[in-house]
């Protein structure tokens, strides 16, 4: 297999990539995604090609497996399924890339792509893994940077509730909280992933959900003076059951809906505690990072900072092998994923 060495040469060989085969009926399975091996691209006048080497699994990529649009369309079928990838650069026409640059991108579930050179950055060399490019310094990092610092406002000696907060969403936005001087409290599913939250991370508090029946019992009992913030990637259920448990002026960001993408908009659980919005003079809001793209540059350099202060501490669940993607995704709404789920491409 030989890359393009140059304008419009002909790769030779075959690479593989992942497409929707068929529209996911609930939890998505294996046959809703078919492998395809096809001809390696060529290199565009002026553009470059790149070999995959991490892409990432993402819940927010089921919404658009289905019909309905959300913030995003839905993919055609046949369409490759889109997600962030960091690879490498084996050639290049492009000025502000060279071959061996390492650059973060969408390229979605396949091996090589070839591209103009938009919507393409180069992995800055800050000593951490290029896979962060896609993690924690990515859209999972800047999720929780916005979200917590924009729409929760932590401030000192507040409580913060995070669910999901094992993921890599969760974890930053909790750690986000605390260097704001928040105490935080965390949901997550399973003994070990609530001893990292607590033993790692330094949370004041985790709950297993998987081992309690009355969330609403089992927060007041973590936040007995109430919650301040809620940052949510569950879902209506979770978020009913804590807001008789917001203080006034309490904030709800609304991140991520992990245990209803695989319902129907009409099953969905609905909100019945909506008396507290009153009472409690609540807000809720959702977010989406790319509204902040104009942001990225400050993000980055908080998070990267912290960082390397040791105050923000990521954990990544590397999938190997491009063949696995799908069994990849499909373990986040199962629970099987500790940390930012990446597949490294052997």
């Amino acid at each position: 297999m030989s890359a393009a060495t140059g304008s419009g040469t002909a790769t030779t060989g075959m690479h593989r990539r992942f497409v929707l085969a068929r529209r996911p009926d609930g939890l998505p399975q294996v046959d809703d995604f078919r492998l395809e091996s096809v001809p390696l691209p060529t290199l565009p006048a002026g553009g470059l090609l790149v070999r995959n080497r991490f892409v990432s699994v993402d819940p927010g990529t089921r919404g658009r497996l289905g019909d309905r649009e959300t913030y995003a369309q839905p993919l055609a079928l046949g369409e490759v399924i889109q997600a962030a990838t960091v690879g490498t650069v084996e050639a290049s026409e492009h000025p502000k890339f060279k071959a061996g640059d390492w650059v973060a991108a969408a390229f979605g579930w396949q091996e090589w792509a070839a591209s103009d050179g938009r919507g393409i950055r180069v992995v800055p060399d800050n000593g951490l893994s290029p896979s962060t490019a896609i993690g924690v310094l990515g859209i999972p990092g800047l999720t929780a940077y916005f979200g917590m610092l924009d729409i929760g406002a932590p401030q000192p000696g507040e409580t913060v509730l995070v669910t999901s907060a094992a993921g890599a969403v969760g974890s930053a936005a909790g750690q986000i909280a605390m260097i704001r001087g928040a105490r935080v409290v965390g949901v997550a599913g399973g003994p070990a992933k609530c001893a990292w939250l607590t033993g790692t991370l330094g949370f004041a508090g985790a709950i297993d959900h998987r081992a309690v029946s009355d969330m609403t019992a089992a927060v007041a009992a973590a936040c007995p003076e109430g919650v301040d913030v809620l940052f949510d990637n569950v879902g209506n259920a979770m978020i009913d059951s804590v807001l008789p448990l917001m203080k006034r002026g309490g904030r709800i960001v609304v991140c991520g809906q992990m245990a209803d993408y695989n319902r129907p908009a009409e099953q969905a659980p609905g909100l019945r505690n909506t008396r507290a919005f009153i009472g409690q003079r609540l807000t809720m809001r959702g977010l989406v990072a790319f509204d902040h793209v104009r942001q990225y540059p400050q993000a980055w350099a908080d998070l990267t900072g912290w960082i390397r202060a040791g105050r923000l501490k990521y954990r990544e669940d590397v999938v190997e092998g491009f063949e696995h993607l799908p069994q990849a995704f499909i373990g986040l709404f199962t629970g099987d994923n500790f940390g930012r789920r990446l597949v490294h491409l052997r």
